[in-house]
């Protein structure tokens, strides 16, 4: 009876670290307007850098929270900080899409492009169901995708 019970759960504790939530897309799967509205609202913050004005997102866009989380003085902030460090933005390329298959939102993983390439950024947004924007965040690249980085 005890080897039963550790067999179950090991079978339980093997089971729970297997359901990865985070599955990777083929491109292929995401509608093209959506790559595309998510690749020009990720622009439209990073450029924000280099013309000193963001046109905040809407309630079509993005969610209430990312909405009152980015504010024109964080957005000045961080802008000052990259524009010291890593120079002009120039450009982001997308490089993976993944789905969390929990919550069924898309995970957009770009390489944002900088005058100065001596380490490159990623820049990841998150879109919900709605296809809103529901978190922005940038980071140091990485090839592999760790959700709590």
């Amino acid at each position: 009876m005890k080897r039963y019970s550790v067999l179950l759960l090991l079978i339980l504790i093997i089971s729970c670290k297997s359901t990865h939530r985070i599955v990777k897309l083929e491109p292929s799967a995401v509608e093209n307007s959506l790559k595309t509205k998510v690749t020009e609202l990720g622009k439209r913050v990073l450029n924000s850098c280099n013309t000193s004005k963001f046109k905040p997102f809407t309630t079509e866009e993005a969610t209430p929270e990312v909405i009152s989380n980015i504010t024109p003085d964080k957005i000045s902030k961080t802008c000052k900080k990259f524009l010291f460090k890593y120079g002009k933005f120039e450009s982001i390329q997308l490089m993976e899409i993944l789905q969390n298959k929990s919550t069924k939102s898309k995970i957009f993983r770009y390489k944002a492009i900088y005058e100065r390439k001596r380490i490159i950024k990623e820049l990841r947004i998150t879109v919900n169901e709605e296809d809103k924007i529901s978190e922005i965040k940038s980071t140091d690249w990485t090839d592999i995708f760790d959700i709590n980085k």
